[in-house]
This record gives C-alpha cells, sequence and structure tokens, in this order.
C-alpha cells in the first residue's frame, strides 16, 4: 500500500494537526487518497478522550481540549515523539483489535532495537517499561474508526516535562510514573523516529 510519510521539524498546533487528518480521513474515503503517517510534536497542550473523567484534572486552573479519540486524559509537549496515522483498514483488515496490536508491537520492537525492553497492558492500555521494579509509561494509544478508516495515533515520550504530567492523572491510572526514554538510554531522536515508521509500515504489512 502507498503511504504518504510527513515529517515535521517544528512543533504543530494540536487543533490544525486534527483538522487536517479529517480532512485526509474524508479525502481517502472519497478521492481515494493515499494513506498517512505524520510524525510531530506538539506544542504545549492536556487532551481529553471519549472516556476521561473531570475528576482526572488534579490542576483546575488547565485548559483541557476534548477530542474524539478513545482513551483519557493526557499531556502533549515538545520532546514527546507523536506518531499520527491515517490509515484505511477496508483495504486491510476490519479488525480494531489486529490494529492495537499492529501499534502496541510497533512500539515494543521500536524500544527493543535500543535495548529498552516494554510490553503491553490489556487493562491499562499503553506501552510499560520497568525501571528500579516499578512500571511506568513511556507511551500512550488513542485512536479513532470512521467507516474503517483509523486516525490518531501514539504518544512516544522522549524528553518531554514529566512535570507536567502532575497536574492531572494521565490516562485515569493512579499512583504509576511517566518515564521517558531518555531516563532509560540516550538513544538519537531522529534514528528512534525512522525505525518507528519503519517497523509499523512492516507490522501493518505483515
Amino acid at each position: 500500500m502507498n503511504i504518504e510519510i510527513k515529517i515535521s521539524k517544528k512543533p504543530v498546533n494540536y487543533e490544525k494537526a486534527i483538522k487536517y487528518m479529517e480532512k485526509r480521513l474524508n479525502d481517502i474515503l472519497f478521492k481515494n487518497a493515499r494513506d498517512l503517517i505524520w510524525i510531530l510534536q506538539h506544542t504545549d497542550i492536556y487532551t481529553a478522550g471519549t472516556s476521561f473523567k473531570e475528576d482526572d484534572i488534579l490542576d483546575k486552573s488547565i485548559k483541557v481540549k476534548k477530542t474524539n479519540r478513545g482513551g483519557k486524559i493526557t499531556f502533549h509537549g515538545p520532546g514527546q515523539i507523536i506518531f499520527y496515522f491515517v490509515i484505511n483498514l477496508n483495504k486491510r483488515k476490519k479488525d480494531i483489535r489486529w490494529f492495537i496490536k499492529v501499534i502496541e508491537k510497533t512500539i515494543i520492537q521500536t524500544l527493543s532495537d535500543f535495548n529498552i525492553k516494554s510490553k503491553g497492558d490489556k487493562k491499562d492500555i499503553g506501552i510499560w517499561v520497568k525501571l528500579n521494579n516499578k512500571e511506568s509509561k513511556i507511551a500512550s494509544i488513542g485512536i479513532k474508526i470512521k467507516k474503517w478508516i483509523a486516525y490518531h495515533g501514539f504518544a512516544l515520550n522522549y524528553s518531554v516535562n514529566i512535570e507536567k504530567f502532575k497536574k492531572i492523572i494521565p490516562c485515569g491510572i493512579k499512583n504509576k510514573k511517566i518515564i521517558n526514554i531518555i531516563d532509560i538510554n540516550k538513544t538519537n531522536f531522529n534514528n528512534l523516529r525512522n525505525k518507528l515508521i519503519k517497523n509499523f509500515i512492516y507490522n501493518l504489512n505483515n
């Protein structure tokens, strides 16, 4: 399948990114446009998915953008790899569980390529690593399916400001920490990004 790869060097406004993906989704539906992978970083923003609760906001002074993706509340900011996609499952598999597995496998494989051991969790969606005997979240996943076209994506913490997560209960999960890749391994950002793209395409097609 032909997939457009888009990489933004400067941080992208969240709302502009969502509008761009929704336009691409409609173009895929009505104009047979190409699927999309878009890697970027966001300016600081708290976003809430369809299952978030007001109690997940600890600091009531922050602004939260409600979205139509799955999941609860999280933070996006510089130092976080945002991996967006618009993928037509009509031409692949109409199977949401399979697609979530593709995403999880992509992140786990990529981290493994840089000697970071991680795992998924059926109960607490996302990717987790164990450091000093404590499990911490390193990546969050939130997708939306419309007419069997999947969009939104996942966020992988590279060097994001962890303090920002203390103003919320990230992904509705209490008593577990958020961690950055650079806390474990001084991996090169660009190499990591390129590996994610390569592994995602491979898992999507196999």
